[in-house]
């Protein structure tokens, strides 16, 4: 799991029919700074987030199981909504 921002939406009305019914949203993972890590990617919503929002996702076979969805082509979901992030003083 990671820590990622909402960015963005997809919308996309031709799609495998594994996804009807999922909200798609564009996602950029958090370094421990807050700063964008790597390149955004697509992850199915399965909790409401929106754009702005920090969030907690999933990847692999978890994230197909967390979709209730384990045959379909699900490679990030998002679990959960952040409130607050505390990282100890080192």
């Amino acid at each position: 799991m990671f820590l990622a921002k909402v960015r963005g939406t997809v919308v996309s009305t031709s799609k495998d029919e594994r996804l009807v019914g999922f909200k798609l949203l564009v996602v950029s993972r958090l370094g421990i700074e807050g700063e964008y890590v790597g390149l955004p990617q697509v992850a199915i919503d399965t909790v409401g987030a929106g754009v702005g929002e920090t969030v907690i996702v999933t990847g692999g076979s978890s994230a197909r199981f967390a979709a209730a969805r384990s045959d379909a082509p699900i490679d990030s979901t998002i679990v959960g909504i952040v409130d607050a992030v505390e990282i100890g003083q080192e």
